[in-house]
């Protein structure tokens, strides 16, 4: 899913289950390299964790917002609230393993 400033709080609120958020750029090579392990992790984990990506340079407020200084940065939410964040590349199992803290 493709997140938007528009479109961030009602699909992040409304989702029932954990929503990872990948906040990336284009022009970001750490992100580039970040982009397929996400992939996985959204196919391995469908329907328990929602996956969504949101590019900073498009969408700056929602940026703003979760004071996103570094990118990448996966951040996950539950409940419509942030619960975990982790910032530049970290291996497959890592986010994995945060991720199913969060699923519970």
């Amino acid at each position: 899913m493709i997140l938007t400033d528009a479109t961030f709080t009602t699909e992040v609120s409304r989702s029932s289950v954990p929503v990872l958020v990948d906040m990336w750029a284009p022009w970001c090579g750490p992100c580039r390299t970040m982009a397929p392990m996400v992939e996985a992790l959204a196919l391995e984990l469908a329907g328990k964790v929602l996956v969504a990506k949101l590019n900073v340079d498009e969408n700056p407020v929602t940026a703003e917002q979760f004071n996103v200084r570094g990118i990448p940065s996966l951040l996950i939410f539950k409940g419509g609230r942030e619960v975990d964040r982790i910032v530049g590349v970290q291996p497959k199992s890592e986010i994995a393993r945060r991720l199913q803290t969060a699923i519970g």
